[in-house]
């Protein structure tokens, strides 16, 4: 009987391989039941059915939704997905397990549940190696084998297609050949639509991922598939090595999510069959929405994505060193192995003491500055002294665009700081706590001095620390002014100590991540003294924040004229005092 699992392509074959690759693979997401069992991951049906239509969105062929029967969870999820889940392009699926030892299958409650829990595909587990059968299970090779081919067979009969994760195979197939084996041939005669072979430990490498799936695929006739783990650090590298061998599925997880490393990542393996080995996977016109769904389920499962994600991450197609952006700007292909607009992502620019007038170039270019040469020059200068007294932009793209919009001849048109000042009192305690006394109470108030269109502005703010007194302050000073300021939140604050040998006198640098919506930027400070830092950082994120607002767009051009005004002339204004209490830490 011919493998029908999907049709080849002799054009496709490579070099030294008799065997060609198919055409298309079908991509099968276990992010919803396998990935939730990463360490930190718990998922509510909310977010199961808000990461079902972003695979959807992406377009994967299967998605498993659980193991209905299982929790409470899964069983809602199962029934919201009925109503609620409009699959344009994935059919949902439903996991479970084979029947017990010695068990029944029309008693069998796992087996009925998958029947019942309607979906159109069911995907049941069954031991394929030896050793797990007679020592996990307790039961004979006679009766595991039974277990399979029944469980198969009753699902079948219910008119649902069967896929058979055969666990543990690799390790199975070594100890005990024979018998894995035997296991795949009954779940393919009770009709199984798919055996997957499964690397449960994830111990495999790759040349014994393609040998193994090349016998199974030359064995029998049912499409294979491969399912892996990422123990060995070749989640990846297996799942290609078993499509060379003629799997022609592959389960895995968004962004490789899974127990102890995790399961074998189906991003990069998307965009290396679909770009480098000419293999369909998602549907060609969705490869440019794999960026966004990788960050968006981070997103989703409370995970901050890894910038260094192949094809996907913030840094994958960042460029720092002068001679590659240099490359770049005459000839984009000439550092970069795919067009990052193909899997959604861009080119960007990282501008460091590395950098040369290219990257400064383009990085100008990025931003809509137009810059001459002699701005240019300025900038690498001035790059190049800052970074070597602390700065450190290439984390820091806010604080650097406001940098470079200086050397163009912009200034901020907000505000003009005439001074701050920032004290703490120390209220209670004996000042070195000890674990026995009651939390000594601590209370930071700053004052700022603005000059605001003609207007002297001095504004007291109350907070838990420096910063968040600061920020208190700027807010009751600027706020009814620049309604955009109260949208600007701080989600991170960052210190380092650079020269650990000067104690507390070190430098230290500040690094402030903030937030209004959907966008998210970074600014830096340094200097000996953390308030002066963290005021440097804040200021820059606030600049940013407001230059990038809607609001800040009107704000500016109303203030336009003021903002020209010199400092003598705004002091001649009226003072206005304000103050203000805020909660939170910095």
């Amino acid at each position: 009987m011919p493998n029908t699992g999907t049709g080849t392509s002799m054009s496709t074959v490579e070099a030294g391989r008799s065997r060609p690759l198919p055409a298309a693979v079908e991509i099968y997401d276990t992010t919803l039941r396998d990935g939730s069992q990463l360490e930190g991951i718990s998922l509510t049906v909310e977010d199961k059915l808000r990461i079902a239509r972003q695979l959807d969105y992406l377009g994967v062929h299967y998605i498993e939704g659980g193991w209905p029967g299982s929790n409470p969870k899964d069983d809602e999820f199962f029934a919201r997905a009925r109503e609620e889940l409009n699959l344009q392009t994935s059919t949902l699926v439903a996991f479970g397990a084979t029947r017990r030892a010695k068990g029944r299958t029309d008693e069998d409650l796992t087996l009925a549940n998958l029947a019942a829990c309607g979906t159109e595909v069911a995907c049941i587990v069954g031991k394929c190696w030896d050793y797990h059968v007679l020592e996990a299970l307790r039961t004979t090779l006679d009766e595991g084998v039974a277990m399979v081919a029944d469980s198969v067979r009753y699902l079948k009969q219910r008119g649902l297609r069967v896929f058979f994760d055969a666990e543990h195979f690799f390790d199975g197939y070594h100890h005990n050949r024979e018998y894995s084996l035997a296991v795949l041939e009954a779940a393919a005669v009770a009709g199984a639509d798919r055996l997957v072979l499964c690397d449960t430990n994830g111990g495999s490498l790759p040349a014994r991922v393609e040998d193994i799936v090349s016998a199974v695929v030359e064995y029998l006739d049912t499409p294979v598939g491969v399912h892996l783990h990422d123990d060995t650090g070749c989640g990846v590298a297996n799942a290609l090595a078993g499509v060379r061998a003629g799997a022609v599925q592959v389960q895995g997880t968004v962004n490789g999510y899974g127990e102890r490393t995790g399961n074998c990542n189906l991003v990069p393996i998307i965009a290396n069959l679909s770009l480098k080995m000419g293999v369909e996977t998602v549907p060609p016109e969705h490869l440019d929405r794999l960026t966004a769904v990788s960050h968006h389920v981070a997103e989703l499962v409370n995970f901050t994505p890894d910038p260094q994600q192949p094809y996907v991450g913030s840094s994958a197609f960042a460029h720092k060193a002068g001679l590659h952006a240099s490359a770049i700007a005459r000839r984009p292909d000439a550092y970069e192995h795919i067009d990052p607009a193909a899997v959604g992502n861009g080119t960007r620019f990282v501008v460091s003491e590395m950098a040369g007038r290219s990257t400064v170039e383009l990085k100008a270019e990025e931003l809509g500055l137009d810059l001459d040469g002699k701005a240019i020059g300025e900038i690498v200068d001035t790059l190049k002294k800052l970074e070597h007294a602390g700065y450190h932009f290439e984390v820091a793209d806010a604080s650097l665009e406001l940098l470079m919009r200086g050397a163009s001849g912009w200034k901020q048109p907000y505000f003009e700081l005439e001074s701050f000042k920032v004290g703490t009192e120390h209220r209670s305690g004996t000042g070195a706590r000890a674990w026995n006394e009651v939390a000594v109470e601590m209370e930071t108030e700053a004052t700022v001095k603005l000059h605001v269109g003609g207007e002297r502005i001095v504004a007291t703010g109350e907070g838990n620390g420096p910063v968040n007194a600061l920020h208190a302050a700027l807010m009751m000073a600027l706020g009814d002014r620049y309604p955009a300021f109260r949208s600007i939140s701080l989600i991170d604050y960052k210190v380092r100590v650079l020269d650990t040998a000067a104690g507390t006198a070190a430098v230290t640098r500040v690094v402030i991540d903030s937030a209004s919506g959907d966008r998210v930027w970074t600014t830096i400070g340094v200097s000996a003294n953390i308030v002066e830092a963290s005021w440097q950082a804040l200021v820059d994120s606030l600049v940013y924040g407001l230059l990038h607002s809607q609001d800040a767009d009107s704000a500016q051009t109303d203030t336009a004229i003021a903002a020209t005004a010199t400092t003598d002339s705004a002091k001649t204004g009226s003072a206005t005092t304000a103050s203000a209490s805020r909660g939170g830490r910095e």
